[in-house]
């Protein structure tokens, strides 16, 4: 039986997870969860290191559709939790 899943969507699966995560530590989604709006600007932060390590171990091995993905999640990212500790 052949899967599906490549190895690509995968890749952007995982950044999308991270992102995420990253978004509603940030308050700017609601948690599915809890079912309401919470900030934990470490866990953000946590995200956010975490692609950048992903962005780190993974160079030289992406697509080019991967890399730009995921250069372009961690700036909107970086530029949000930017945003969001400038207000405390």
């Amino acid at each position: 039986m052949e899967d599906k899943w490549t190895n690509e969507m995968l890749f952007i699966q995982l950044v999308m997870q991270n992102q995420q995560m990253a978004i509603m530590s940030l308050g700017k989604l609601e948690n599915p969860i809890a079912g309401k709006i919470e900030k934990n600007i470490e866990f953000a932060k946590l995200s956010i290191d975490t692609l950048d390590m992903i962005k780190e171990k993974t160079k030289g091995n992406l697509s080019e559709y991967e890399e730009k993905f995921l250069n372009e999640t961690l700036r909107e990212l970086k530029l949000a939790f930017v945003s969001e500790t400038k207000k405390n």
